[in-house]
């Protein structure tokens, strides 16, 4: 089976309205990481504005509530969850942490490697690093964090996004 196969069987793509689904799911995504950037830089700012002494404090406050608004947007509006029950919530929860922690982390270490190591500017490092941590928190959120089990009704496959922008059984004539 070719990698191609294999990715569009991972991604439950079967024709060109499944890759038009998924792209718009990514669109939606990244609708949603602007919209926490915007509450992270916002609770930052209050804070600084409190206290500058409490830059850090924002930071992490920041990085929190960015999080969790990542995670009520991404389970209504990008990967829709549909089990909705206080624990598969709170496991849902659970995995946005996980995989957005892994991937600032991922961010640190990358933009240690490029300013030091490799040379690269300070202002641009993290940057290069969206490349990397936006696509790869899609994937882990699309295939971990919001994944459909077998008791979900339609939802995060392409095929219920389709049908879903569509509204007609997902032709997209």
């Amino acid at each position: 089976m070719s990698l191609k196969q294999k990715l569009a069987d991972k991604f439950d793509i079967k024709d060109s309205g499944d890759t038009k689904a998924l792209i718009i799911q990514f669109i939606k995504f990244g609708l949603v990481g602007a919209s926490n950037t915007l509450v992270s830089m916002a609770v930052y700012y209050i804070f600084l504005w409190i206290d500058p002494d409490l830059y850090m404090v924002g930071t992490v406050a920041g990085t929190i509530l960015s999080i969790a608004n990542a995670f009520f947007w991404n389970d209504r509006f990008v990967f829709k969850g549909t089990e909705n029950d206080w624990k598969s919530r709170l496991k849902r929860l659970g995995k946005t942490y996980v995989s957005y922690g892994g991937t600032s982390l991922l961010s640190i270490a990358l933009v240690w490697l490029e300013v030091e190591v490799l040379g690269v500017s300070k202002a641009l490092a993290p940057i290069i690093n969206l490349l990397i941590t936006i696509p790869l928190n899609f994937v882990i959120n699309k295939l971990w964090t919001f994944k459909k089990s077998k008791n979900d009704g339609p939802g995060t496959d392409a095929a219920s996004v389709r049908d879903e922008e569509y509204g007609n059984g997902g032709s997209t004539e």
